[in-house]
């Protein structure tokens, strides 16, 4: 199993809603890097949902249900979607601010590549932020 990260403005699109309507299709992405890394996930992976915008803070973990496949909405097959279901609300949201104070960050995608929306986890960084969470 793999971790990733995907970013998306809360008054857009927040976990909130994903709650309720308990799946989605991940769509929107057009970025190359992104939708390379979004091309890379599998059914079963894991990936923290992110706030944008004022919030900046992972505050949930959803879970990849379907291989990427091709955007049904989009002309172009190079834009790729997958389907998602949320798995648990964090138990403290983490916030950028937060994972800018400690030194096992400083290197990833989220704090280098800001306007990054799709980006894997480290596993190191997957639990240090599970860890942040629950403290």
């Amino acid at each position: 199993m793999n971790y990733w990260l995907v970013k998306q403005e809360p008054s857009v699109y927040n976990y909130d809603k994903l709650i309720q309507e308990k799946k989605t299709v991940w769509d929107g992405v057009h970025n190359n890097l992104a939708l390379k890394h979004i091309r890379s996930m599998k059914k079963g992976d894991k990936a923290l949902f992110y706030h944008t915008g004022d919030e900046k803070q992972a505050v949930g973990i959803i879970e990849i249900t379907t291989n990427p496949y091709p955007n049904p909405k989009e002309d172009d097959k190079r834009f790729v979607v997958m389907d998602v279901k949320p798995i648990s609300r964090l138990k403290r949201p983490v916030t950028l601010g937060e994972m800018k104070t400690y030194k096992i960050f400083k290197n990833w995608e989220l704090l280098r590549i800001s306007r990054l929306s799709v980006m894997p986890v480290p596993k190191e960084i997957w639990d240090e932020i599970i860890r942040k969470s629950n403290s």
